[in-house]
């Protein structure tokens, strides 16, 4: 048996990962998806002093109070810098950390110093969406969710907090030296940032994975991802 910490990207919450936790949980593992402070069922905590430290607090306590080891942690899109913090303070107790179509930040490197206007147009909408310091979800054409699932995702994404994608990382580098490190990157959304942490994967000799599929993969694709976690567990 395994314990897979799934974590999800911005704007979503656990209700995503529900297809992939349940095949998971069929073949016996634990399955653990917390939903970041202020999304999806926990939206009603969003305010201003929810940051990237209370989402990575989020998972470090989760593992520290269910006494988690030896896990598999996934961080998806935004949880990619959730995660790499988490396996920075914690990386004796993971097993294998997998970046799905996330982002790998650098110290000292912000969400939004990766994007190309670095952040303005985001800025902008929350000034005119959220009151200054939230942001409204993108929709999932955007993400190019599939079309049956596309409504839904709609319906069930929320606000997210601007400063999250504000905070510089704070990363030693004790999370490369977990012994399993891999990147999936999903080919059918088109993200030259995205494009960059897969090559990034390749020069630091992490195993590498690509899916025919939109950016939500465990939504487009969730038997295939799970065949994938399952050889890593």
């Amino acid at each position: 048996m395994t314990d897979y910490v799934l974590i999800h990207g911005a704007f979503h919450g656990s209700w995503c990962w529900t297809r992939v936790r349940r095949l998971l949980a069929s073949k016996g593992h634990r399955v653990f998806t917390p939903t970041l402070t202020g999304l999806g069922e926990r939206s009603h905590l969003l305010s201003r002093e929810v940051s990237l430290g209370t989402h990575i607090a989020d998972v470090t306590n989760l593992m520290t109070w269910e006494e988690l080891r030896d896990i598999v942690l996934v961080g998806h899109s935004y949880g990619g810098f959730v995660v790499r913090h988490v396996a920075d303070q914690m990386s004796d107790r993971i097993r294998s950390l997998i970046y799905l179509d996330a982002f790998v930040p650098d110290n000292g490197k912000a969400l939004f110093d990766y994007v190309p206007d670095k952040g303005n147009k985001f800025r902008a909408l929350a000034a005119t969406n959220g009151d200054g310091w939230k942001l409204p979800p993108p929709p999932a054409s955007f993400l190019a969710v599939n079309a049956a699932d596309a409504d839904w995702v709609d319906r069930q994404c929320t606000m997210q907090p601007l400063s999250t994608f504000e905070v510089p990382a704070q990363i030693s580098g004790a999370c490369d030296e977990v012994p399993d490190i891999g990147y999936i990157r999903a080919r059918g959304y088109d993200s030259p940032y995205f494009d960059g942490f897969y090559a990034l994967a390749r020069e630091r000799r992490w195993w590498r994975e690509e899916f025919a599929c939109g950016h939500d993969v465990m939504l487009d694709m969730p038997n295939e991802l799970t065949t994938l976690l399952l050889q890593r567990g």
